[in-house]
């Protein structure tokens, strides 16, 4: 009634992936296919999840396939709110994708899960530049290397065949790691495991 719908951005978005296991009666699990697990998980089907957004007048109908992540939002809404890129943030603004542009082309992802999920996922990083994502598990330091526009359900590890991409890519996850002071998982000395 207010005519507000023509000059309102909407977003929309999940800040993990389906639910890929049962957590009782009201939680059911759902179905990521073709993506890998769910929520929890550092695999596509936990990390890869929608983001609409409705910009009347401004945006084309479609679908863009640049990877972005939710930080991007925070400049992304202050560009386009008209106060310009913050000066401090972990992602860029969107601002110009939504326009019909592109995104910088070496623009690395990255996910830090330093705990244990009731969903079975384990503590571990994972960091994507371009097609390429990288899995690190921290305890057991196992790498798992994918192409994830070639392979979107993670079903063949490349990380034997592909020694060069996995170095550059931990080379890449741990700077960033150092650069953020991510708080990496330590041993509870108070643990014991049930009988």
């Amino acid at each position: 009634t207010l005519g507000l719908s023509s000059k309102t951005i909407v977003i929309f978005t999940s800040d993990n992936g389906g639910l890929a296991t049962r957590e009782g009666a009201n939680t059911p699990a759902t179905i990521n296919a073709p993506l890998r697990e769910g929520k929890g998980w550092l695999y596509e089907g936990g990390v890869r999840v929608p983001l609409i957004v409705s910009w009347p007048g401004r945006t084309s109908p479609g679908v863009e396939s640049s990877p972005c992540w939710s930080p991007d939002l925070f400049a992304t809404i202050a560009e386009l709110g008209g106060a310009g890129e913050p000066s401090a943030q972990d992602g860029v603004s969107l601002a110009g994708l939504l326009k019909g542009g592109n995104l910088p082309p070496d623009r690395s992802l990255y996910w830090h899960y330093p705990h244990y999920s009731n969903q079975g996922g384990r503590p571990g990083g994972a960091v994507r530049a371009g097609d390429w994502k990288l899995i690190e598990d921290y305890e057991t330091r196992r790498r798992e290397l994918f192409n994830v526009k070639k392979d979107p359900s993670e079903s063949r590890n490349l990380a034997v065949a592909e020694p060069q991409k996995v170095e550059e890519l931990a080379a890449k996850l741990d700077g960033w790691r150092k650069a953020v002071d991510a708080q990496m998982p330590t041993p509870n000395p108070e643990y014991s495991p049930n009988a």
